[in-house]
């Protein structure tokens, strides 16, 4: 074959004559500029090492302290106070150094122990200034002179323009709550949900635990939290996601449409948060590590996160058959034209799947332990570890799917909810479920991304969507006839075709995984009445307002409030990931309940929406409840000892989960000119089977985007009756606020979706 011919770089053959030995110098000059490009990688990362390590002072400085050292000494002024003069009696006396030569060698020395011990200081000082969060508490255009003096701090030690991870060491660790506040804002958050018989046994249970054997999980917390860098996050990606036996696909992955993707909210930009006028506030930027070359592995117990340094091709499915395309040549990238051309030989190969081939994904979309088996028997050597290696160590997956999805057509509605489920699950079959994400690239050029929750949460995969679908859109950009830009080098290889040998059939994973497809209910709408420029003209936080909306549509639909959980960051603090903001409150109760009665709304519904505000912040300050709560059972476990206050919290179900989807770059999308490039946000499955999911992107100033998601298995759940409600809600929340905003709207029919 031809690749194969290719890939020798050098033949040899025996004669009478001796060994007769054939260079192929194109194979050695691709050798050797693969070779170069790696060594350029290498050094790259020292380079960023030591930038960040350094950080927030700068390499060049070190020099600047030598020569300020120097020129001390050359003025007979010894600023070490006599240690230049210690560190040179204690060189060793095999350095044959002239007088001069050991002083300058004891100045550098000296100078690199006082240029570290000032980085220390300096990201210390740092760290304690990060520390301090009571500016997000305050009122716009009401900052204290205390915040101000803070954030002129914070300018001043963070000048210098950072690199991705250059805040990690002077972010600080995320505080352990006293018990004693966890319990009382627990006891608050659940006492609208509860009858007076419940609520007081609730106490009693929280008294109990509070008096006995929570002061003992609490020490042994602590302990860790002096230990580990956070108290929450390994334990949470293990015992939440890697130990989870069912299905990752709908109950754990995520899906994104065109433009942009999901789910936690409060991000502006990757690694800063801004509230203070120019000042920057760094989020913890860990999680962006295992984007590429990841893959969750199956295990019989548990699965296992596996991310490889890097990677130099893709993972493509087409039509039955798996891919591998190279995306570097000769240690370059290649153009957007080259990929066009290999993935069109990928389009053109008529090649059939091999026997159990085109259904081989199911097995990532079924019951873990079921999968975790039968990769150990039939995937741990051979063609089949071959192939399912170049699956696992790509740096994402491909699918090149042959439908068309979408925005379009008759009934635009019934399609972008075919479209949701299309990426939230596809065909069971056709998607690589456990890599860390994977593009689906449809027939008519649309295209979205599924993505795997347990490396990252979809902040971290939003902000990388984001700058590749707006490169895409405003910098590359195509010819006149629809081809990408660039020069294509013919000699190319062509993608390489995987290789099996399957003896296994699928269908038990692919029924598990079809049955939960088919189960999901999927509405997604766009809500264009009004959007965050009208509410926040009323005053009010526009996700406070969505949020009472919701809390008023799940209230008329099941005519009872639920516990309901909404996605919090908590990057704020060193490997921070989420907290729960639990957004149905005794204010929110109170405000629905009167407004279905028509009596002082309009105080509560503000009420409602500062304690929803309130509560927001706390969680993101590391004051949250149910992280906290979920640590002291893991450590109960871990003690083996039974906590029945602990055992009922954590099996409370979340019938309402909700998120907002952050548009974080805004300065890569041009909406006045470009409305078009509106996006349609992303969305995720029910938590609880009798529950709902809800997601929603508020972009721009005049539209909201919703997701919502049930199982058509609940008879009282129903996604589109639910859309409908939440439609409903927004317009009366709106209406009562501002009266003439009814006739406004009755005057513009067309504006209505």
């Amino acid at each position: 074959m031809a690749e194969a011919h290719q890939a020798v770089a050098f033949q040899f053959t025996i004669t009478p004559e001796g060994i007769d030995l054939h260079l192929s110098y194109q194979a050695l000059s691709q050798i050797y500029l693969s070779g170069l490009r790696s060594w350029k990688k290498r050094i790259s990362r020292i380079k960023n090492r030591i930038i960040k390590g350094v950080y927030p002072a700068s390499p060049s400085s070190w020099l600047f302290v030598v020569i300020a050292i120097l020129a001390t000494m050359y003025m007979q002024s010894d600023p070490s106070m006599g240690l230049i003069a210690k560190i040179r009696e204690h060189l060793p006396l095999s350095l044959s150094l002239s007088a001069q030569g050991q002083t300058v060698l004891s100045v550098l020395l000296f100078s690199t122990l006082l240029w570290l011990s000032l980085i220390l200081a300096l990201r210390f000082c740092l760290k304690l200034l990060l520390s301090y969060h009571r500016w997000m508490f305050e009122l716009h255009g009401r900052i204290s002179t205390k915040t101000k003096v803070w954030a002129t701090l914070v300018r001043l030690l963070s000048s210098r323009k950072p690199l991705l991870y250059s805040y990690q060491t002077s972010l600080p660790h995320l505080p352990v709550p006293s018990i004693k506040d966890t319990l009382e804002r627990y006891l608050e958050s659940v006492k609208p949900l509860l009858d007076v018989d419940g609520f007081q046994r609730m106490t009693r249970l929280a008294a109990e635990f509070e008096k006995s054997l929570g002061n003992r999980l609490q020490k042994y917390l602590k302990l860790k939290a002096l230990w580990a860098t956070n108290y929450v996050s390994d334990w949470w990606e293990e015992y939440v996601y890697l130990r989870s036996r069912s299905p990752i696909m709908v109950n754990s992955n995520y899906y994104g449409m065109v433009f942009i993707i999901l789910y936690c909210s409060t991000e502006n930009i990757l690694n800063s948060f801004s509230r203070i006028p120019g000042t920057v506030i760094p989020l913890c930027a860990a999680q962006c590590e295992r984007m590429f070359n990841t893959t969750r592995t199956p295990g019989e117990e548990t699965d296992v996160l596996q991310h490889w340094q890097d990677s130099e091709f893709v993972a493509v499915y087409h039509r039955g058959r798996y891919f591998r395309l190279w995306v570097y040549r000769a240690g370059r990238l290649l153009s957007p034209r080259e990929i066009q051309y290999q993935i069109q030989r990928i389009l053109d190969d008529p090649s059939p799947p091999s026997p159990g081939e085109d259904k081989l994904g199911a097995l990532t979309a079924g019951n873990r332990t079921p999968w975790a088996q039968m990769r150990k028997q039939f995937f741990s050597s051979g063609v089949n570890k071959r192939s399912l290696d170049c699956i696992e160590k790509a740096a994402f997956f491909v699918t090149l799917d042959d439908q068309e999805e979408g925005m379009m057509g008759e009934n635009p509605s019934v399609n972008l909810d075919r479209y949701a489920k299309s990426l939230l699950h596809g065909k069971c079959y056709d998607r690589w479920f456990d890599k860390s994400f994977s593009v689906v690239v449809y027939k008519n050029g649309k295209n979205g991304l599924n993505a795997e929750h347990s490396w990252a949460d979809a902040p971290i995969v939003a902000h990388l969507w984001e700058f590749t679908l707006a490169t895409d859109a405003f910098h590359l950009g195509y010819t006149a006839d629809g081809n990408c830009k660039g020069e294509i080098e013919h000699s190319l290889p062509p993608p390489q075709r995987l290789s099996w040998d399957i003896p296994l059939q699928v269908s038990e994973s692919l029924a598990v995984a079809q049955a939960l497809a088919d189960d999901v209910d999927c509405h997604v709408f766009p809500f264009r009445e009004f959007g965050k420029g009208r509410i926040k003209k009323m005053k009010l936080s526009p996700d406070s307002f969505v949020q009472l909306a919701l809390q008023l549509a799940y209230y008329r639909d099941r005519g009872t409030f639920c516990l309901t959980y909404e996605a919090s960051m908590t990057r704020l603090f060193r490997e921070g990931r989420t907290e729960t903001v639990r957004s149905s409150s005794n204010e929110s109760c109170a405000f629905v309940l009167a407004l279905e009665d028509r009596e002082h709304c309009h105080k509560l519904l503000r009420k409602a929406a500062e304690k929803h505000q309130n509560l927001y912040r706390l969680a993101m300050t590391g004051s949250g409840i149910d992280r906290h709560l979920f640590c002291l059972y893991v450590v109960s476990k871990y003690l083996g000892v039974e906590s029945p206050f602990l055992k009922e919290v954590l099996s409370e179900p979340w019938r309402l989960s909700t998120s907002q989807t952050p548009v974080q770059q805004m300065e890569l999308f041009d909406l006045v000119n470009h409305p078009e490039f509106i996006s349609l946000g992303g969305g995720f499955g029910p938590v609880a089977d009798d529950g709902y999911g809800v997601s929603y992107i508020i972009m721009g100033e005049e539209m909201i985007n919703f997701h919502v998601s049930c199982k058509h298995s609940c008879t009282e759940t129903d996604s589109h009756k639910f859309g409908s409600q939440i439609s409903q809600a927004m317009m009366d929340l709106m209406t009562l606020l501002n009266p003439d905003f009814k006739e406004a709207t009755k005057a513009n029919p067309d504006k209505q979706s």
